[in-house]
């Protein structure tokens, strides 16, 4: 899969007229208005929609591919964040045919203790594109995987993704 091109250039300067957002782990924002969401991942993954058509963007950013215990549904984990993300999009009046989807993150941050299992970001990756696919949205670019963070900057009008490895 390609990575969108050019998204490792220098970002262009801040434009002051857009919002800007800082996007914290566990969160999800989703907004017609034009921003610049910034978010910071390490094995966390950051799922990105765009509606190009309807100029809506938003984006999640979780810790945990699954919750373990309990029922509350919450945006640190994978499953719940990218449904609350979907749902919000199409709260804003996207249609789910125009959705398409950006994946971000899932490096190694440690040294796995065995060879032959999962690392949390890999665990991470695979569940946003399990649910990508359960919910019919295509993934047009990733940069997943990986032994450094990165620095993603998103303008959600446009689809246009920066990244800076860390």
């Amino acid at each position: 899969m390609s990575v969108i091109e050019g998204h490792r250039e220098p970002r262009p300067p801040r434009d002051i007229a857009r919002i800007q957002v800082y996007l914290s782990a566990g969160q999800i924002y989703a907004s017609r208005a034009p921003c610049e969401l910034t978010t910071i991942l390490g094995s966390c993954v950051g799922v990105l929609l765009i509606d190009e058509a309807a100029q809506i963007g938003g984006a999640s950013h979780y810790v945990l591919p699954f919750e373990s215990q309990g029922t509350r549904a919450s945006a640190r984990f994978g499953d719940a964040a990218i449904s609350q993300l979907v749902a919000r999009m199409l709260s804003l009046g996207s249609r789910r045919s125009d959705l398409v989807a950006k994946v971000f993150g899932g490096a190694s941050m440690l040294a796995p203790a065995r060879s032959d299992v999962p690392t949390i970001g890999a665990k991470n990756v695979e569940v946003a594109r399990r649910r990508l696919e359960d919910e019919s949205i295509p993934i047009v670019a990733e940069d997943v995987g990986g032994c450094s963070g990165r620095k993603v900057v998103f303008l959600t009008d446009r689809g246009q993704v920066w990244i800076k490895d860390l």
